[in-house]
């Protein structure tokens, strides 16, 4: 063993002797060959960030031998739900008639990443906890439930856009369509928004390279839908643009919030 492996090895002992304070934990893991901190995470129906804190690990790199602190599982009221694929914490949410955001705060989760076989509780419903009042924008009495063609054409563009994005910055831009939608100023339907066409141009860049006709990514398909079932990140933007992008007049346009590498305007 070299002397920078002994090291690192070390370092990581001494960083998993200091566990985060306050927490209350089931088991003590010793780490395999070829397990992930991802694969431990999901061994144990917990979140894999929540893995991370308790451990105060700030990257996935873990070694075989290392011993990681294992969290309990939430122990307050409320019911338990194992997460299937496709899910979504907002879906969940919806299921239950809960604010997704009441249901990570419940398991320890600092964002919306979640994964099949993971064993979330579900908080009991109070008027604190249940709707979207304060993160919700109103589509306006002229929004109808969009067909399935609809729903997949802004899961494309979602793709095209926010590929690259955090899942939040996905729902982000099928917020901004949706938002469109219920603005007096835009056409008055997601298909019009989507391909609107002016002053020689399209609205959104990959109707006019062609990047619209990607296969729209699971991720992207989940993504308009909870878009669609009224979770708005932007908290009601209507433009978004690349942070590296140097327009004067998009960036002199009222903030709401950036995600990842979009910046969403009012």
């Amino acid at each position: 063993m070299s002397l920078v492996t002994r090291v690192l090895m070390g370092l990581f002992v001494l960083i998993g002797s200091f566990i985060a304070p306050g927490v209350s934990y089931s088991a003590t893991h010793t780490v395999s060959p070829g397990e992930s901190l991802y694969t431990i995470s999901r061994d144990y129906g917990i979140a894999l960030n929540s893995l991370m804190v308790a451990n105060k690990i700030q990257s996935s790199l873990i070694y075989s031998g290392q011993q990681l602190y294992v969290p309990e599982k939430s122990s307050g009221r409320g019911t338990s739900y194992t997460v299937k694929a496709g899910d979504t914490l907002y879906l969940i949410g919806i299921q239950f008639g809960v604010n997704y955001k009441a249901i990570m705060s419940t398991n320890g989760l600092y964002d919306a990443t979640i994964y099949p076989g993971l064993t979330l509780t579900i908080p009991v419903v109070t008027s604190a906890s249940s709707g979207e009042k304060s993160t919700n924008v109103s589509r306006g009495g002229n929004f109808q439930r969009p067909s399935a063609e609809v729903v997949n054409l802004l899961a494309k563009l979602i793709t095209a856009e926010a590929e690259g994005e955090p899942y939040e910055g996905k729902v982000a831009v099928g917020a901004v369509v949706l938002n469109r939608v219920a603005n007096a100023n835009f056409p008055k339907s997601i298909q019009a928004v989507i391909y609107q066409y002016g002053d020689g141009t399209y609205q959104f860049e990959p109707v006019q390279n062609g990047r619209i006709n990607m296969p729209a990514s699971n991720d992207s398909i989940n993504a308009a839908k909870d878009a669609l079932n009224g979770w708005d990140p932007t908290n009601g933007a209507i433009y978004f643009f690349a942070n590296y992008v140097k327009s004067k007049w998009l960036w002199s346009r009222p903030l709401s919030k950036i995600i990842g590498k979009h910046v969403f305007t009012y």
